[in-house]
This record gives structure tokens, C-alpha cells and sequence, in this order.
């Protein structure tokens, strides 16, 4: 009988933000397959997990995969973690989940903490829809193609940043996207844990003023706004949506959205006068 893959999320900073599920996984687990085994044994001794660890890493991904499949094949269990945070997102861990979905083995994920996230909530922008973009291309050109391709998406955008290029990246998004509302999230959940919100450039100079820049970096772009076709009749955008196969009242609810009204005032819209046309006698 072949054995388990928990996926587990382990703190981005703070060493309280863990789950009790997840050190009880972690100290249940034949091996924890880490990306820095030195960084993660730094928190299983804080809480008194003595479970081996194994390195698990970009430049050994491939062939540590099959081997660790075949161990889980054989009958254990292991637990997959990363550096910080909920493992896969910017982090080693896709080969090894998709070769054990390929093989049939049960993989458990065992939620947590997660950077992305943790900078959405506090960073004031729309949290309905999001595109996380994972660290932004190094090189100029290629970071601001990146963010051109992306100036229509109807979705917080959200990227990763070193320190080293956290000021050109974000005068690369002021000047792509324009004067778009930004949050930039720093050692969340640490210490220096700091969120800044103003334009990209605002921001921009805001660290360049500064005499060091450190830190883990989110940045946070509000989405693309849609002009409000106020031109069109509510009726006809409804159908619209209706044609391309939105339910009706989720298409209400948005043409209501875009026009800034209430549901009641959509159907008000959609009914014509308030109560039954009165028939005229002969």
C-alpha cells in the first residue's frame, strides 16, 4: 500500500503561524523533502521535530522526484515544504506533485501561510479577482512587456520582488500602468513588517529615499478599470452577457457592478414602470 504527499505550508516569518495539523504532519512524517534543509531544521527544532530531511531543490528536482515517488510507492509518507510560505508558489515542488498525481499517489495539502495572500488582505485593493505573476522578469525590457500584456487584466495584479530591483520595478509598473493605486507588502509578518500604498512611482522614490533597502517585497496593482458603457442600454449589455452564456442573474449583477446601481435598481430598469400596464377597455 503506498504511502502519502502532504504539501505543507510553513511560516513566512513569524514561527507562531503554523498550524497545529501541520507540525503534527511534519513530526508524523517519514521524511520532509525541504528546499534548504538548513532553513527548514532551524523551525523543526523550535518545535521539537526530529523527522530526517531531505533536499529537495531546482537543481536536483528531476531526478529527487523519482526517488522520492518510489519511496511514497513503497509505503511512506512524506511531506513536501519550501524555504517559507505554501510550497510550489515561486518554489520548487510542481514536478514532484504532478509525478505523484501521475502515479496515483494521494496528495494531502496542509494550508498555511502565503506571502501573496498575506499582502492582499492588508493591502486595501480589490481581493474579488487576482493575477499572481510570481517574480517579475530581471531585465527591463522584458519586465515591462510582462506589465504591458497585463494593463487590461480586471484583477489585482500581485508580483514578487528581490530588494535589489523592488525601485525600477516600480517605476516600470508607474510607468506601463499609470497612476494606478499600489501596495508594496515588506517582511510580512517580521519584525520590520511594513506595507506602503501610492502610485509606483510615489513608492518608487519613497525606498530610493532611503539609505538601505531590505526585505522580501510584494507588490500589490490595482486592476485595469472598465469604462462604464453608459451608452449602451442596461437591457442590451444584459443580453449580451446572457448571448455568451452568463446566467441571467449573474449577468445583472454585473452590468449592475459596471453601472455602479443595486440589483433592485437593475430590475427596475429591466421591468420598465412600476406595476402592470393597465388594459384598455372597448
Amino acid at each position: 500500500m503506498s504511502g502519502r504527499l502532504y504539501v505543507v505550508s510553513t511560516p513566512i516569518g513569524n514561527l507562531e503561524d503554523i498550524t497545529y495539523r501541520a507540525v503534527r504532519i511534519l513530526r508524523e512524517a517519514d521524511w520532509i523533502a525541504c528546499e534548504d534543509t538548513r532553513t527548514t531544521r532551524h523551525l523543526l527544532e523550535h518545535y521539537g521535530v526530529a523527522t530526517r530531511t531531505v533536499s529537495y531543490h531546482d537543481h536536483n528536482e528531476n531526478e529527487r522526484a523519482a526517488e522520492l515517488i518510489e519511496r511514497i510507492s513503497q509505503g511512506e509518507n512524506g511531506a513536501l515544504v519550501s524555504d517559507a510560505g505554501t510550497p510550489l508558489l515561486s518554489d520548487p515542488g510542481y514536478r514532484l506533485v504532478r509525478a505523484a498525481a501521475a502515479a496515483g499517489i494521494r496528495i494531502e495539502p496542509v494550508p498555511g501561510p502565503s506571502a501573496l495572500l498575506a499582502a492582499l488582505v492588508v493591502s486595501g485593493l480589490p481581493t474579488d479577482q487576482f493575477h499572481f505573476g510570481g517574480f517579475l522578469p530581471s531585465k527591463q525590457g522584458q519586465r515591462k512587456r510582462l506589465l504591458e500584456s497585463l494593463a487590461d487584466e480586471p484583477a489585482t495584479l500581485i508580483f514578487y520582488e528581490a530588494p535589489h530591483r523592488i525601485v525600477e520595478a516600480l517605476e516600470d509598473v508607474g510607468a506601463v500602468l499609470g497612476k494606478r493605486d499600489v501596495a508594496v507588502a515588506r517582511e510580512l509578518t517580521k519584525m520590520y513588517e511594513e506595507v506602503l500604498r501610492g502610485t509606483g512611482a510615489e513608492i518608487a522614490a519613497t525606498l530610493s529615499a532611503r539609505d538601505s533597502i531590505r526585505g522580501e517585497f510584494v507588490i500589490l496593482v490595482a486592476k485595469a478599470q472598465t469604462p462604464l458603457s453608459t451608452e449602451i442600454p442596461v437591457e442590451a449589455m444584459i443580453q449580451g452577457l446572457m448571448a455568451a452564456g452568463v446566467e441571467r442573474m449573474e449577468a445583472m449583477k454585473t452590468v449592475a457592478r459596471e453601472r455602479g446601481l443595486s440589483k433592485r435598481e437593475v430590475y427596475k430598469l429591466l421591468s420598465g414602470p412600476a406595476g402592470p400596464k393597465q388594459k384598455t377597455g372597448r
